[in-house]
């Protein structure tokens, strides 16, 4: 058995510790909500015990220690330089052939006779858990084709552990550094940048309400959503009536969807672009009622699986039709709280607006508001 590798079709939730929370979910997936008719896309993982072994084999654990040592935690100041020091430390070590070869083989049985592209994705092993969202912190590689560039994505995965948000939510939610390590996800490419791809959330994102299944959607590949780049569409269905088989959709909503991700073309700098939807797409809704609904009976099966509400990603196959869910994890902001208990902000007196733009949930807060330039003085 390879310590470095371990397939979707052999991993499941108790294997956190080996493949970090993302791959752990995604065997999940694989394994156990595939048979009930969910599109789930296979691929296979890079162990924490390959991440650990890179770091023995290039002395790493020493230097990286250090540098989180030298890490300002009051102010943050030097958070800037002591991670791009910590990532340059990584990115300029050698990959272990063991570790090498391992993954360029597992990618050629997940890929065949061609070099089928894939997506690249960090999975940290205290990541998803109930109490923790590393959402967002590591990084994804989309479109990654042939073996030397899986390798190059995976050493960069690697490299993410320390992006300076990384670094900055482990010290405030006290992670300690050295006990966090990275698995590697290797996942067939779900061809959504011919098509749509989104999120989706068993619970109302915004107010907690539990009846809710919330989809979201883009047109291309489901980055711009991630990241928040675009508004997307938005669909509203009612769990009761949808167990019931009636007409569930409460409410659709249709957004700018102003970019849409693509495949670059081989040749480009990057392996995705981002180009300007055209007015035509901006007006159609991502979807039909019909995949709205299916998309709503895999997040309820996923949710009663799980045992808690769900934070889902979701793609449409733009050759074959088909859609397909790609990720599912716990959902950690309104699952965490009392829902029992409601609290209400009222704003007693108005100021001149410094600053306009969407809200999301309902707190109110005060304070001076610091105007910077740029992102350079963000340690100020």
């Amino acid at each position: 058995m390879n310590p470095y590798i371990k397939q979707f079709s052999e991993t499941g939730l108790g294997d956190i510790a080996a493949v970090g929370g993302k791959n752990a979910s995604l065997g999940e997936l694989y394994n156990h909500l595939a048979p009930l008719g969910i599109s789930v896309p296979d691929g296979f993982a890079a162990t924490s015990a390959a991440f650990e072994e890179f770091l023995a084999a290039n002395s790493l654990r020493g230097p990286l220690m250090r540098l989180m040592q030298s890490l300002d935690k009051k102010k943050f100041s030097n958070l800037k330089e002591v991670g791009a020091a910590a990532r340059q430390l990584i990115l300029t070590a050698e990959m272990p052939p063991a570790i090498a070869t391992s993954v360029a083989d597992a990618y050629r049985v997940l890929s065949g006779a061609e070099d089928l592209a894939v997506a690249v994705r960090s999975s940290a092993t205290a990541e998803d858990l109930p109490q923790a969202s590393f959402a967002g912190q590591h990084e994804s590689y989309l479109n990654i084709r042939g073996k030397k560039k899986v390798l190059d994505a995976l050493q960069k995965c690697f490299a993410s552990l320390y992006t300076d948000r990384a670094i900055k939510y482990r010290e405030d939610h006290g992670f300690a550094h050295e006990k966090v390590a990275l698995s590697v996800g290797v996942q067939k490419m779900v061809r959504s940048d011919k098509a749509c791809a989104g999120v989706a959330f068993t619970i109302e994102p915004e107010s907690g309400f539990r009846d809710i299944i919330h989809l979201s959607g883009v047109w291309g590949l489901g980055e711009n959503i991630v990241q928040g780049t675009v508004t997307p569409d938005e669909f509203l269905v009612f769990k009761p009536t949808l167990q019931q088989g009636k007409q569930a959709v409460i409410q659709q909503k249709l957004g700018d969807k102003s970019k849409t991700m693509l495949y670059a073309a081989d040749g480009d700098a990057g392996t995705t672009i981002n180009l300007e939807t055209p007015k035509e797409q901006q007006e159609k809704f991502v979807l039909s009622r019909e995949e709205v609904l299916l998309l709503a009976k895999w997040c309820l099966l996923i949710e009663e699986h799980y045992g808690k509400p769900m934070d889902i990603e979701w793609a449409k196959d733009g050759i074959t039709g088909r859609l397909f869910i790609v990720q599912a994890r716990p959902e950690t902001v309104h699952s965490q709280k009392n829902p029992y208990l409601i609290k209400e902000y009222q704003l007693l007196k108005k100021g001149e607006p410094l600053a306009e733009g969407n809200a999301v949930g309902t707190k109110l807060a005060s304070g001076i508001a610091r105007i910077f330039p740029s992102a350079k003085e963000a340690d100020q």
